[in-house]
């Protein structure tokens, strides 16, 4: 069992609040993303998990036990930092063995789980070698490894690929995913990146400012944000966001905003489409639009595309067909209104 409950946390240091009020519930073999932006309160919420750091008020729960004054050690947890912290004078295996080694279990214990979670991890060849004999990949391996020694209730992992490069950590999300699939332990996963967040979580909870934005599965949350911080976090590039247009704004801002809403949402101060929703045509057809930039990526083009009247640039994200538009053209914007999310002026979604 590695069922997580949060009630009421909050952290404060001296008279700053860092973490406001959260109240969640982690599912038992559930594997769990926390992402935000720096400073949003989601590494310290994961450290509280760990018992890192003291919870100012609230209660933890680690199935059904109140773990707040728990020592670390006691609550069943096994945390992987961003860096690998392995001994450079062991080996893998005595790496992954020395928290059991301290524990006292026997050696041929010790071997025989260091063994098995090698095989899991596919490193058996690497348990002779010492850290510097590893890629970057390899040691982060051998930190998951030192984890999943210890069977722990809950794995917490704290942007553990944020050191490797972007194949890797293509890689290293496919490993994690099948990782949790094998062992079907509960995993809470700390990220800032909205990619590793919607690829691995079976659901997300998007932190902001010490408190819980949105929770929910990726598809839903991307599909059905619960406001504007949550639609602007996922989604690369970003959801375009259009005011609402004064009486007097330029045509081609008033005749968006009409084929964006179709005047369905009268309370509505801001529409908002994901890129991959806005098509052009022809100069001629649709809303006009200077391409400022085009990005031909190979399977995709993103268009950055000037409408009169906004300050902002339109993105939009189109197949590789698009290829020939050009920086400098005029292309007619076409956007696909059944995706449009509209929101009030608190930014809630309406």
């Amino acid at each position: 069992m590695g069922q997580v409950t949060l009630r009421g946390i909050h952290k404060r240091y001296d008279s700053v609040e860092v973490i406001k009020g959260i109240d969640l519930e982690v599912r038992d073999g559930e594997f769990l993303v926390f992402v935000g932006p720096s400073g949003c309160g989601k590494s310290t919420m994961l450290r509280m998990i760990a018992g890192l750091e003291t919870i100012t008020s609230g209660d933890l729960l680690i199935d059904g036990v109140r773990a707040n004054d728990l020592h670390p050690a006691e609550r069943g947890a096994a945390m992987v930092f961003q860096s690998y912290a392995l001994y450079p004078h062991m080996t893998v295996a005595e790496n992954m063995g020395f928290a059991l080694k301290m524990a006292g279990v026997p050696r041929a214990q010790r071997d025989e789980q260091v063994g098995r979670a090698a095989e899991v991890l596919r490193i058996t060849e690497l348990l002779g070698r010492t850290p510097k004999e590893l890629s970057g990949g390899q040691r982060q391996r051998v930190a998951i490894g030192r984890a999943i020694v210890r069977k722990p209730k809950v794995f917490l992992f704290d942007e553990p690929l944020s050191n490797l490069d972007a194949a890797l950590r293509v890689n290293m999300r496919i490993e994690l995913s099948r990782l949790h699939k094998e062992l079907g332990t509960t995993m809470i996963y700390v990220t800032h990146d909205q990619v590793e967040a919607m690829t691995m979580g079976d659901r997300i909870a998007v932190f902001n400012r010490g408190i819980v934005e949105q929770l929910g599965p990726p598809l839903d949350l991307y599909n059905r944000p619960a406001n504007e911080f949550v639609a602007t976090f996922l989604g690369a590039p970003r959801i375009n966001l259009i005011d609402r247009p004064a009486a007097n704004a330029a045509a081609a801002h008033l005749a968006l905003w009409a084929a964006l809403t179709g005047g369905r949402a009268a309370a509505a101060q801001r529409a908002g489409l994901r890129p991959e929703h806005c098509h052009v045509a022809p100069a001629g057809e649709g809303i006009p639009a200077s391409v400022v930039l085009a990005e031909h990526l190979g399977d995709s083009s993103i268009l950055h595309l000037r409408v009169d009247g906004l300050p902002e640039l339109v993105n939009a994200k189109l197949g590789a067909e698009h290829a020939v538009v050009q920086t400098g053209q005029t292309v007619g914007l076409v956007p696909d209104a059944a995706w449009t999310l509209t929101f009030d002026a608190t930014g809630q979604l309406l």
